[in-house]
């Protein structure tokens, strides 16, 4: 761990001309990144602002780890110092709707919840699900690359994505598909930007394209009559993906497997298409049970314990069965109890609980290792601090990584971005 630099006086009178007084504070425990105490917090109302607080900060080599709404500060590693948190808070607006278009430009603080209620005035909408919407700003959603089961029918999170704005480390301000930025020329900002975890750039903007809001829709869930006959129901959910939207798949050491799903569309054909889905599962087995408006939000509730470890996995649809059997292995020969909410497409979150640190970790590293044999990746998402030093949050970046590493250069040659908590310690 790299000690944190104290910024001197003369930088933080410098930073609190730029952002005014009652912007810049000694950062509080809550403040901590992953563990890791910062030094300060500072709000910038704007581009131009984080633009000359990036210059301050670079110049004195000043760490700084950019921060949302906070709500997945302690995934990836955890940073080797944090000098200063540079918070999105004021930079909350929507700044552009064209209706006409399909498009929206946001500020990267404001929350994918209050994005979505604007848009839904002018009947549009980002089609995106990530973990709490209505606290997950987009710049945190972009970073972290978060999204869930509606990316089965309108894309990931980078197929949204039409355009960045973003403050480089020396408060260059670069726009994909509008200026060129001497040293970045070539690349694909939003595609390089979304999963960096803050350490190629501060994110202060951001262009989506948009769908129109759903007439109707309608939840369906399912229990599955064991994890082997997924194969089959993923099959049969392909068959239905016309009149499908949203596919996430469910199971837990104490429950059988589940799957809900959501159908849109016009309100007379909402029952049309839900006769043709159930009709479907029922030949795999699987019945329809009462729906509950909770199953979407599955997902958040494997953090709900602050003792569990969560890890995101990958794999081939194929190999839900085979994969749900491997973890259901592992977990009982380390004494785990463990829960997984996916989709269909083969994304899905694992949580651990209920076992020594060791044994959990032992547990990760299996899981890994099966992985990929398949081709497949876990990411370690939240977990104790401790469970860090037994299992590597990414996978082995191979060959890439030295590629990682010259592009973290020409961002950011003097590392002061979020050190250490990507791939490799990038």
């Amino acid at each position: 761990m790299t000690p944190a630099v104290s910024p001197s006086p003369t930088d933080i009178d410098d930073i609190r001309l730029i952002v005014g007084d009652a912007h810049a504070r000694p950062a509080l425990l809550d403040d901590a990144i992953d563990g890791v105490a910062a030094q300060w917090v500072v709000e910038p109302a704007s581009e131009a602002e984080l633009s000359r607080v990036l210059c301050v900060a670079n110049a004195a080599k000043l760490r700084v780890v950019a921060r949302g709404s906070g709500t997945k500060l302690n995934w990836g590693n955890p940073p080797r110092s944090a000098d200063i948190v540079v918070s999105t808070r004021r930079l909350d607006r929507v700044i552009d709707h064209a209706a006409g278009d399909m498009t929206a430009t946001v500020q990267a603080g404001c929350t994918v919840g209050a994005l979505n209620l604007a848009l839904a005035q002018q009947g549009q909408r980002l089609a995106l699900d990530p973990l709490w919407p209505d606290r997950a700003t987009v710049g945190g959603i972009l970073a972290t690359n978060d999204s869930g089961a509606l990316r089965a029918a309108f894309g990931t999170l980078r197929d949204h994505l039409i355009g960045i704005t973003a403050v480089l480390a020396d408060g260059t301000i670069a726009k994909s598909g509008g200026k060129v930025v001497k040293n970045v020329a070539g690349y694909d900002l939003p595609k390089l930007f979304t999963g960096s975890f803050g350490t190629l750039g501060v994110m202060t903007e951001a262009t989506f394209r948009l769908y129109p809001s759903a007439h109707c829709t309608r939840g369906l869930r399912f229990s599955v009559p064991a994890h082997e006959a997924l194969g089959n129901v993923i099959s049969a959910m392909d068959r239905c993906s016309p009149v499908v939207k949203a596919v996430q798949i469910d199971a837990s050491d104490d429950a059988p497997p589940g799957i809900a799903v959501l159908i849109e569309g016009l309100a007379d054909a909402i029952e049309p298409k839900a006769r043709r889905v159930i009709g479907a599962l029922a030949e795999c087995g699987c019945q329809h049970i009462v729906w509950s408006d909770d199953a979407w939000t599955a997902r958040e509730r494997l953090f709900s314990d602050p003792e569990s470890a969560v890890a995101k996995v990958s794999f081939l649809p194929t190999q839900w069965p085979d994969f749900v059997e491997q973890l259901r292995q592992a977990a009982t020969a380390h004494g785990i109890r463990w829960s997984i909410v996916g989709q269909a497409v083969g994304v899905a979150m694992v949580s651990f609980s209920g076992a020594p640190l060791d044994q959990i970790g032992a547990a990760f590293i299996a899981l890994r290792r099966h992985l990929e044999k398949l081709d497949g990746s876990l990411v370690l998402l939240r977990c104790p601090r401790a469970l860090k030093s037994i299992v590597d949050v990414w996978p082995q970046a191979g060959s890439a990584l030295p590629l990682m590493r010259r592009i973290k250069d020409q961002f950011d040659p003097g590392g002061i971005l979020a050190p250490g908590r990507f791939v490799g310690g990038i």
